[in-house]
């Protein structure tokens, strides 16, 4: 509780890190407030997780929501963190840590704490707010908030070392903790894009709402001098569920996350989302309603890819659809998933918010994930603000309150896949009026053009056509055949169809390019919305 904790003086800051056991160069730090020093382990959290998921939820008593309506977010882009004040700036680890403030969109305080040291016998002392960590108009709202109120989220700045240090560390940073359980980190190409959560709950889920668990506790370990790993520990609190969760963060040329979590359900989920990605999608050019927009194309993510447990690669471009959808993906055992970014050419955006440079999010399973399905949820937008796609593993069984999960994966935020398929992959789909150029077009008929590139194909014999296989859940096909592109680019095939629908609702398309009896490519899957 606020009025137990040592608020600290600045000179007084300078014997709590010492009595932590930090460096004299963390010591330095004398401006944060720390409060008293507690014990902690990752098992001790998990054990938290546990108790806490036993009884019923109890939220964080509520700060003043008057003053926190008033941090809108013209008035929370003002807010700004004095680096001066950053965790770690001066070491130990290459990377300091500073905080984002709290407002209308982030009303659930954070505690962060700083711990002395890894593992047994580690202790931690919270980092008490204050309104003078924060560059603030004299006129901000934010200046009614109490000491000690929490923050909203934190990121680690890039590297502050010499030969390590790529950018300015004050102004640059490579992963970001903001809002919920949702956190991200730029790629291969120095660019955020897609989000990643802790958990979703009842996402899309007729007569229940979205619940938002959130990380509300917060624990830093000192890193490694020299090191490019940082580790976190977070505690996730919902009405519906409390989970212990451990980041080990890694950034190099990019930024890969071994995360460990521990969940509890203290109530049933209808849809229980595990490593939930969330990102953007607008349209591409693929399918283009007329005059939306001046850009080409315009989305952070542009399909689904899947390694499943028995060694198939599938593609599955995304949709921004008039309805909400949801595309279950049954399997046992994945080898991984992930939410990409494909398309790297500026020339197909035009603008200079750098999607071309948006990284792609890959999951790659560290224990055995069992049997369920990866769910894509695509959400009607009209606009590049909103989120509108989803994708989570879903266990097969039913996730009933007093079910515990116990899961270890990592996520590659890169600039391509980190484990390519040696087949050919799916590089473009587009869509037209079906029909014979130059002739009448028959109604409703539609067009297929899907492009494939590399693997096999660039390997094919003079003459040889690869064969188009392709199946669909109803319809028919016509006018199928295979070419390749005339751009002189090896490898470089289409495969082009006319597909006639038959009923009403969505339509499954499958296809891939085989050679015989060998597969040529991985597998194309696309939803028809009709």
């Amino acid at each position: 509780m606020l009025h137990r904790r040592t608020l600290l003086t600045a000179g007084g800051t300078t014997a709590a890190l010492a009595a932590l056991g930090l460096s004299p160069q963390a010591m330095a730090q004398a401006g944060l407030k720390l409060g008293p020093a507690t014990p902690f382990s990752f098992e001790d959290l998990v054990t938290r997780a546990r108790a806490l998921a036993a009884k019923p939820h109890a939220p964080p008593p509520p700060l003043p929501s008057d003053v926190l309506e008033r941090i809108d977010y013209d008035a929370h882009g003002k807010l700004k963190y004095k680096t001066d004040f950053a965790l770690f700036k001066d070491g130990p680890g290459p990377f300091p840590v500073t905080f984002f403030h709290m407002g209308r969109y982030f009303q659930t305080p954070v505690h962060m704490h700083v711990l002395n040291k890894a593992g047994n016998g580690a202790q931690g002392r919270e980092i008490l707010y204050d309104p003078a960590y924060f560059e603030m108009p004299a006129d901000s709202p934010a200046k009614a908030l109490p000491q000690g109120a929490g923050f909203a989220g934190f990121r680690f700045q890039e590297s502050r070392l010499g030969d390590q240090a790529k950018l300015p560390w004050q102004g640059n940073d490579w992963v970001a903790f903001l809002g919920a359980s949702y956190f991200r980190a730029i790629g291969g190409l120095y660019q955020y894009g897609l989000s990643a959560r802790g958990v979703a709950l009842d996402v899309a889920v007729n007569g229940k709402n979205e619940e938002f668990p959130a990380f509300t506790q917060v624990w830093f370990e000192p890193p490694a001098d020299g090191g490019d790993t940082v580790v976190v520990y977070a505690l996730l609190e919902g009405p519906s569920i409390a989970g212990a969760y451990r980041f080990a963060m890694r950034r190099d040329q990019a930024v890969t996350m071994d995360i460990d979590c521990k969940l509890f359900l203290r109530q049933d989920v209808a849809r229980l989302g595990l490593v939930p990605l969330t990102s953007m999608y607008w349209y591409s050019d693929k399918l283009k309603p007329t005059g939306i927009d001046w850009r080409p194309e315009v989305h952070d993510s542009d399909g689904l890819a899947l390694w499943t447990g028995g060694g198939e690669r599938i593609w599955r471009p995304l949709n921004n659809p008039a309805f909400t959808g949801i595309s279950a993906f049954g399997d046992k055992s994945p080898k991984g998933f992930g939410l990409m970014q494909r398309d790297r050419n500026f020339d197909h955006y035009l603008d200079g918010v750098n999607y071309d440079k948006r990284p792609s999010l890959w999951v790659e399973p560290l224990t055995d994930f069992g049997e369920g399905a990866v769910e894509l949820v695509e959400i009607p937008t009209d606009d590049e603000i909103h989120d509108n796609i989803g994708a989570f593993w879903v266990p097969k069984a039913p996730a009933k309150a007093g079910a515990s999960y116990d899961l270890r994966y990592r996520l590659h935020w890169v600039a391509d896949e980190p484990f390519p398929s040696p087949l050919a992959r799916c590089v473009a789909t587009r869509i037209g009026r079906g029909g014979v150029p130059g002739q009448p077009r028959p109604q409703g008929v539609r067009k297929f053009m899907v492009e494939f590139l590399g693997g096999p194909l660039a390997n094919l014999p003079f003459g040889v056509k690869p064969e188009a296989v392709l199946s669909a859940s109803r319809g028919s096909f016509s006018y199928v055949f295979t070419e390749a592109v005339p751009n002189n680019v090896a490898g470089h095939w289409r495969a082009q169809f006319d597909y006639t629908p038959e009923g009403n609702g969505p339509v499954d398309l499958r296809l891939f390019l085989k050679n015989g009896n060998e597969t040529l490519s991985e597998t194309w899957l696309y939803q028809l919305l009709l």
